[in-house]
């Protein structure tokens, strides 16, 4: 039916008040499964140091009677260590932002503190996964960490075996350098996440967390040895199928499927995390700036390193497939 003619709308009408949510959506991940898992420990120098060591080889070991000793030397431990890096967010709102009635925040001013806290955060844990060098910088470039990837050396399973282009260098005279891709990448198979916890596991290690990106955590949920397809739900009483391997079941153990938004699509990590270690030089802080204008300022930063304890305990799995 028409409109009734002199009908007064709200196509006419002046002053109807705007319909604005007190809410803001922010769909951004804020997990961090490696940072929220490693140790908290604390450093004291911007090159934080620290000390490794391994037993001899087992072997047959017998001896006549009367035997007179005979003296090995003994090895020393090996001195490692990663350098901190400095990470660090602003804030500056002005003092009219800050007064105004606003929706979705009563303080801009801490709202921007506790969003730009939790980019800082998601920063460490890029940081921290990645294949980034370590490096001393100076007074006109940063200090960078050596990620996880980059002291992943010993057990480094190349999903492409063939591809040599791919090598992992690890510590060396102070620093770690930058691991070199291949120029060969395909799916993850079942064999080689299982090579790369056997030789975690032959080492000395107990890697029960395994972190990957979103594309092989499917592929991981294909495999044969996942825990268990199905699970009891126990508000409808009969077993729910589930598509998703949470738990992988090898001959040494169960290892915890972690997707993770931050770290490479490239290579699969296999974590032994009793061996890893986040170091402060200094925790998360927020300091306020002296005003200058209209405005507050506000400045978040983080001193920290990434310390690997005994990177033979754990492993990985490049080269593989990011799509």
């Amino acid at each position: 039916m028409a409109q009734v003619t002199g009908t007064f709308d709200t196509f006419s009408a002046i002053g109807e008040r705007e319909d604005l949510q007190d809410v803001i959506y922010n769909i951004s991940p804020v997990e961090t499964p490696f940072l929220s898992n490693a140790a908290r420990m604390q450093a004291s120098a911007v090159y934080h140091e620290w000390q490794t060591d391994s037993l001899a080889p087992a072997a047959s070991n017998a001896v006549v009677e009367g035997n007179d000793a005979s003296f090995a030397t003994a090895s020393p431990t090996t001195r490692v260590g990663n350098y901190c890096q400095i990470a660090q967010k602003t804030v500056l709102v002005s003092g009219t932002l800050d007064a105004v009635d606003k929706a979705g925040r009563k303080s801009e001013y801490s709202y921007q503190i506790a969003k730009r806290g939790k980019e800082l955060k998601r920063d460490m844990e890029f940081a921290l996964t990645q294949n980034q060098a370590s490096s001393a910088g100076s007074s006109a470039a940063a200090r960078t960490l050596a990620g996880i990837e980059s002291w992943l050396a010993t057990n480094d399973t190349k999903n492409t075996a063939a591809d040599a282009t791919a090598t992992t260098p690890g510590f060396s005279s102070g620093t770690v350098a930058a691991p070199i891709d291949g120029t060969t990448q395909t799916t993850i198979t079942e064999a080689n996440l299982k090579l790369a916890v056997q030789r975690a596991w032959t080492e000395g290690g107990d890697p029960k967390v395994v972190i990957c990106g979103p594309v092989n955590k499917q592929y991981i949920s294909g495999f044969s040895g996942i825990a268990t397809q199905y699970r009891d739900n126990p508000q409808v009483g009969q077993a729910v199928i589930i598509g998703a391997a949470d738990v992988y079941v090898s001959d040494f153990g169960e290892h915890q499927i972690i997707p993770s938004r931050f770290n490479r699509e490239r290579t699969v990590l296999v974590l032994d995390m009793d061996y890893w270690g986040v170091g402060y030089l200094r925790s998360m802080k927020v300091s306020p700036l002296a005003k200058t204008g209209d405005a507050t300022k506000a400045l978040l930063n983080c001193e920290y390193t990434l310390v690997s304890k005994n990177e033979a305990a754990s492993a990985k799995v490049s080269n593989v497939l990011a799509s």
